[in-house]
């Protein structure tokens, strides 16, 4: 697997707490704009070298890059011209949009029954659905380091993340608003692709 950048600032080696800590990473950056702290983090990336070839460490660079000239306030705008606007922003950002093509599908409905046996709720006052690009990689991340073992990450993968996600990213590094978030969209190409290699080998 690749190596990646904890958001406290250091460095893992590649394996499984690296790859949760990818998916907490871009949770974050998807669910919020990031504040002068992650900015700051972002700008201190050193990513390790990857055994997977050069495109995630030259994600990781573009995210470096991208947070060496963005400010909280500008980071702010994009983030609500993407991602909120007025009355809806460029995105929509749930895997129920993307697969059928309307908020609160099905899919929805098979998040929330697996995310119950996994003994995962959303939290008091959070308004978004589960089924947000962000709250599926914090669950990803979750299910990676231990929590809810009875769920495969695999089948998670499959089911709430690898359907639809790929497209996500790549609508959301073409954006006419995204600028920052270009090498979000970057990072979260080239990590999925990782992933499914990841996948595909033998257990």
């Amino acid at each position: 697997m690749s190596g990646a950048v904890s958001v406290d600032g250091g460095r893992f080696e590649p394996g499984e707490q690296a790859r949760a800590d990818v998916y907490r990473l871009l949770g974050a950056l998807l669910a919020a704009p990031p504040g002068a702290a992650l900015v700051e983090t972002l700008r201190g990336i050193t990513p390790a070298e990857a055994e997977n070839g050069a495109p995630m460490k030259a994600a990781w660079m573009a995210l470096q890059a991208a947070a060496a000239g963005a400010t909280p306030a500008v980071l702010e705008d994009e983030y609500f011209n993407l991602f909120i606007g007025l009355g809806r922003g460029e995105l929509v950002p749930y895997a129920s949009f993307y697969l059928h093509g309307f908020l609160m599908e099905k899919v929805l409905a098979s998040l929330r029954s697996d995310l119950a046996v996994l003994g995962i709720s959303r939290r008091n006052g959070v308004a978004e659905p589960e089924d947000h690009a962000a709250a599926l990689c914090e669950t990803m991340g979750m299910i990676i380091t231990g929590h809810g073992l009875q769920l495969k990450q695999s089948v998670f993968f499959e089911r709430y993340i690898g359907s639809w996600m790929g497209r996500f990213f790549e609508d959301l590094g073409t954006a006419g608003t995204a600028d920052f978030y270009r090498a979000v969209a970057l990072l979260g190409q080239q990590f999925l692709a990782v992933e499914r290699q990841y996948f595909t080998m033998p257990d």
